[in-house]
């Protein structure tokens, strides 16, 4: 008999609400396991991700994984350290100006929620603007950045998107990447190389 996590994995996976509102067929992605280390949401795949099925296997991901973790594809998809989800499981098309169109709220609403009921992780974390408005609605996002916060009782991070597109806001942030996400880095390889 599966477990209620499977269940609900079974169920994502399934899910097909937003196709009318896309106009192709979603393709809900995620990555891990119930006891996972780590819990990293993001936005929404890419239209990359979307085809290879599996998270961060674009330019975001490179830079994710090898520049501010600086962790190998091994560590990155073991699924003893990271969870890989979103606040919309599925790439949701780009908009009229060519855009990739918000993740729409229906997503966390139906299953991110439940997800982060069920998982039993250590930390979290949370990248992009428009995933860290669904965790601290409150909060300035640049504040969020560069403190640790808490969430759901656990030490939650919060990163700027690693897309190519968001080189400005690294240029404006310096401090980012001389200093923060060094401390980022050795959380995550602490929180790995826990036994």
């Amino acid at each position: 008999m599966k477990d209620a996590f499977e269940e609900l994995k079974e169920q994502i996976k399934n899910c097909r609400y937003c196709e009318q509102k896309f106009g192709f067929t979603p393709n809900p992605i995620f990555w891990g396991k119930k006891n996972s280390k780590i819990v990293q949401i993001s936005q929404a795949p890419s239209k990359e991700v979307h085809k290879t099925g599996k998270p961060f296997t674009d330019m975001s991901g490179k830079t994710l994984k090898y520049i501010w973790y600086e962790i190998t594809d091994e560590e990155f998809y073991n699924t003893d350290n990271f969870y890989i989800g979103a606040v919309g499981h599925c790439y949701p098309g780009k908009d009229k100006n060519g855009n990739d169109r918000q993740p729409p709220k229906c997503c966390f609403d139906m299953w991110v929620d439940k997800e982060l009921k069920i998982l039993d992780n250590e930390i979290y974390i949370v990248i992009g603007a428009k995933a860290a408005k669904f965790f601290f609605p409150t909060e300035n996002f640049e504040d969020l950045v560069f403190k640790n916060s808490i969430w759901n009782n656990k030490l939650t991070l919060v990163l700027p998107h690693p897309s190519p597109l968001n080189k400005r806001w690294l240029k404006d942030h310096p401090y980012f990447m001389n200093k923060r996400i060094l401390e980022i880095r050795q959380i995550i390889k602490d929180t790995i190389n826990k036994k």
